[in-house]
């Protein structure tokens, strides 16, 4: 069984040598995240959308918003540089909220510490050279815990070739936007490898800003009679100068103004390096286990120029984690999957106001804000099974239990400093999350099928909502786990010919712990989020097809909170009811490809209490690649085709009023590239 295991892997890696683009905006029948390997979509009960190898070569993305928007459900925003906030089946959610509520991972291990979630995480993936990524829209399974509340992103990295494959990628784009892409793969015997590595300078198109990121990976693969070693080691470094919001009610019309920027002090430095050894070995011919170390590193320096003053934050962690499965294949179809997920983290942060001004009423003083180490550890047992009940009927069912606990060391004063930072004394904190699934695949055709998910999603709070207090009213806030119950219906399509996936979709979450406008502390906020999906692809002839996504949804307050004044039934603010991606190719050549993409942003709510709005946003975008000689390709795309003027966020603060990420110009961007 291993040998034919073996010869479809080799098949497999061989076709990512060979460019095509007539199906690379069709759903893909293959997928990974589901069940931490490779299975059927047709199988899945619930969601996974694709982004493609191909999809990433031939939209060349200078930002992850460019890629991951084409799916449903998704609506990541572009901040300045490589900063980004996301949204996926909830409004763009910010804090600890924003990090806490989507899971990253590289190749199925999380990219962060749980608990030390980077709101702007996916800066640190390199998909940029990415086989692929998948998207999980709402809970994950049980095979993913903490932070998979509203959603998970897996970047897989690019397998090894079968044959030497060496390539270099130049592009330029406007305001001095120069990157570099280089890769190098091969498979002698057994063994595969590939090294890739980028870079990214932007002289950026706002005044006193711009950015250099560096990428590299490095995946070695081991093929023996009963066991497989996959090792990849991945590492990042950003420098940026931060451009932050434009204040000013649509200040994002004003052409000359947008391009100045407000906060030329604004920066950020980070950097992060990640090793994983997969292990899979054949006891028989129906049963196997995977087991994953990995170790991380993180570090960030920041002026956090979306609150008052110059208040300018450290973090960084280092973990070391064992991912452990036992997988068995049952007679009549069935599968159990057992395993538990091991973490240890070293974590610390500090924020200190450099500004000698005191803010607000005391409640942003000069001086050290907070200085803390938190020691953190999760085990998480699990069991996720799935039964043939009848040739066309499968059901998924599974469990999580996530036990975390935090040790929190304070190496500054305990107590108030100021009218609102408040640090609490040392203290440890235990978290116990229990996360059922339960899910029924119905085949209604050989290439149709429908399903039912159930689903909850817990996460423990984060490290900053525990440590990094706001004191009000005399009161301090404790945030609990919080906890997401979700019900998905859907139905799909793959193959030939027309394909689509349509998704209804209802989710209710309790104990969000978030910030308002006037940056106070909500520990126990209440809301329900529901709409359909539908992502499809139609080819209309040899050359023409058409392919995209279209999303309505509402994402609605269920309590009260006289503060930000929310209203029971309030939309959330940052949450659009409709977003659209749609785009028309041409396959003009047998390797050359074009494609108008239409991008749409609903109206949305920049506020809690629904009194600022957005008007929202259509974009057009045109890109195309063409393929001169076996070793030479050329790309170019127009971004914002038609010159409209709009915000990537827009957002209204309680301090500073209306205030936007300015959206780029129209801008021609070129390249090559060259195998040899």
């Amino acid at each position: 069984m291993f040998y034919l295991k073996r010869t479809v892997l080799l098949a497999a890696l061989a076709s990512t040598s060979t460019v095509t683009f007539a199906n690379d905006v069709t759903l893909d029948e293959m997928v990974v995240t589901g069940t931490r390997s490779e299975s059927s979509l047709l199988d899945l009960a619930g969601n996974t959308g694709k982004i493609s190898e191909q999809e990433i070569d031939l939209v060349r993305a200078d930002h992850i918003t460019e890629v991951i928007n084409r799916l449903p459900g998704v609506m990541v925003q572009r901040g300045n540089g490589q900063e980004h906030l996301t949204s996926i089946r909830s409004p763009v959610l910010t804090g600890g909220a924003g990090a806490g509520s989507f899971l990253y991972l590289e190749d199925g291990v999380p990219m962060r510490a749980a608990g030390f979630a980077n709101v702007n995480g996916l800066f640190e993936a390199n998909t940029e050279q990415a086989g692929g990524m998948e998207v999980v829209r709402g809970p994950g399974s049980a095979l993913y815990g903490s932070n998979a509340v509203h959603g998970l992103v897996n970047v897989l990295s690019r397998a090894p070739s079968l044959d030497l494959e060496r390539s270099i990628d130049v592009s330029v784009g406007p305001h001095d936007l120069y990157k570099f892409k280089g890769t190098v793969s091969d498979t002698i015997g057994n063994q595969a490898y590939r090294f890739s590595l980028n870079g990214t300078t932007d002289g950026g198109w706002i005044s006193d800003s711009g950015f250099d990121q560096q990428k590299m990976m490095f995946r070695h693969d081991y093929y023996g009679e009963r066991d497989t070693f996959k090792t990849v080691f991945t590492a990042a470094n950003l420098n940026q100068e931060t451009a932050g919001y434009k204040e000013g009610f649509e200040a994002y019309k004003n052409t000359a103004e947008s391009k100045i920027n407000d906060n030329p002090e604004a920066y950020r430095d980070a950097k992060s390096a990640r090793l994983s050894v997969r292990w899979d070995h054949e006891l028989s011919d129906s049963s196997s286990f995977s087991l994953t170390p990995y170790a991380r590193h993180t570090e960030m320096n920041f002026l956090m120029h979306f609150l008052p003053g110059t208040p300018v934050e450290d973090n960084e962690h280092d973990s070391v984690g064992l991912l452990a499965a036992f997988a068995k294949e049952l007679e009549g179809g069935h599968k159990v999957i057992i395993g538990t997920d091991f973490e240890y983290t070293k974590g610390s942060l500090s924020e200190v106001q450099t500004d000698p001004m005191t803010y607000t009423f005391g409640k942003y003083v000069p001086g050290v804000h907070y200085d803390y180490d938190v020691d953190a550890t999760v085990i998480a047992p699990y069991i996720h099974t799935e039964w043939q009940l009848a040739e066309s009927t499968r059901v998924t069912a599974g469990a999580r239990l996530e036990h975390t606990r935090y040790e929190y060391d304070n190496k500054t004063a305990d107590g108030l400093t100021g009218t609102r930072i408040y640090r609490p004394a040392d203290r440890d904190d235990t978290f116990n999350d229990f996360s059922p699934k339960l899910g029924l695949v119905q085949a209604l055709t050989e290439d149709t099928s429908a399903f039912i998910n159930l689903a909850r999603g817990n996460r423990a709070p984060q490290t900053t909502d525990l440590y990094r207090q706001r004191k009000e009213s005399n009161n301090v806030l404790q945030a609990d786990s919080e906890t997401v119950d979700s019900l998905e219906i859907g139905v799909r399509k793959v193959g030939a010919g027309i394909q689509y996936e349509v998704t209804s979709f209802y989710m209710k979450k309790k104990d969000y712990f978030f910030r308002t406008r006037f940056d106070n502390n909500v520990p126990d906020g209440k809301t329900k989020h529901y709409g359909v999906e539908l992502s499809t692809f139609i080819p209309l002839s040899e050359q023409f097809d058409l392919g995209g996504s279209f999303t309505f949804a509402r994402h609605q307050y269920e309590f009260d909170n006289n503060d930000a004044s929310i209203v029971d039934g309030n939309d959330m603010d940052t949450a659009p009811r409709h977003i659209g991606n749609i785009r028309l190719g041409w396959n003009f050549m047998s390797q050359s490809r074009a494609e108008l993409e239409w991008v749409h942003i609903g109206r949305y709510y920049s506020d809690e209490g629904n009194a600022h709005t957005y008007d929202g946003h259509d974009l057009l975008n045109l890109r195309a690649t063409h393929q001169v000689s076996p070793q030479l390709a050329v790309y170019g795309r127009v971004s914002n085709l038609l010159n409209t003027e709009y915000a990537e966020r827009a957002d209204y603060s309680g301090f500073a009023g209306d205030r936007y990420f300015v959206g780029e110009e129209r801008g021609l961007h070129v390249g090559a590239s060259y195998s040899f």
